[in-house]
């Protein structure tokens, strides 16, 4: 299966020449890294930067640079700094062409529940009930299964929601799925290298769909 990296790695062929890109908390931050340097690509990070670049090497970082998970990062030449006014300015008008969340929870509908867990201090749900709400393209990138075994694919989400069938595609550590938000279903696009599909149904507790054939990533 893959790790956090692999994740980000696969998502990062999603991203498009072109594309404006918000990077969530967490895992999607990870994407930054591998995003091919063939294709032009602004990452927008919503405490107020458009023109992020990949994490610092140890020893060159700034504090002053953030993005919004508080993590140090770069900019890139050409890079803006701005208020948070504008930065959801930007997300709310769907000026950013990809979204790319972690998520606590999924269910099959394409809800997603990923900035609270009842009973812990939680600061706020930050840009993200924004970000769902207003974006156009929505990959989450997740843990399939949580520490106990158990799966975060869900028929329904358990956790408070943070948008209603808004999510379309999900990478996990096991396979690429399309959500069918209209009937409801975790549509199986591609295995993580040496994961079968038996392996990936059993970790999947909503509704699951799978071809005949099923493509490894091409990582």
């Amino acid at each position: 299966m893959l790790d956090k990296n692999g994740i980000a790695k696969r998502i990062a062929k999603e991203i498009k020449d072109g594309y404006y890109v918000n990077l969530g908390i967490g895992i999607p931050t990870l994407v930054a890294n591998y995003i091919p340097e063939n294709i032009n690509v602004v990452l927008q990070s919503e405490n107020g930067l458009l023109g992020m670049g990949p994490f610092p090497h140890a020893g060159e970082e700034d504090a002053d640079l953030i993005n919004a998970g508080k993590q140090t990062i770069t900019m890139l030449p050409g890079s803006a700094i701005f208020d948070s006014a504008m930065s959801f300015g930007m997300i709310r008008s769907q000026k950013v062409d990809l979204t790319i969340l972690g998520a606590m929870e999924v269910s099959e509908y394409g809800d997603i529940a990923n900035w609270k867990i009842p009973g812990k201090l939680v600061k706020g749900m930050g840009g993200a009930m924004d970000l769902v709400a207003s974006a156009k393209n929505i990959i989450v990138a997740m843990q399939q299964v949580n520490k106990a075994g158990e799966s975060k694919l869900l028929r329904q989400c358990t956790l408070p929601l943070t948008g209603v069938r808004c999510i379309r595609k999900i990478v996990t550590e096991l396979a690429v799925f399309e959500v069918d938000a209209e009937n409801g279903g975790f549509h199986l696009l591609e295995r993580a290298p040496g994961i079968s599909v038996d392996e990936i149904r059993n970790a999947t507790a909503g509704k699951f769909f799978a071809p005949v054939h099923v493509p490894e990533m091409d990582l």
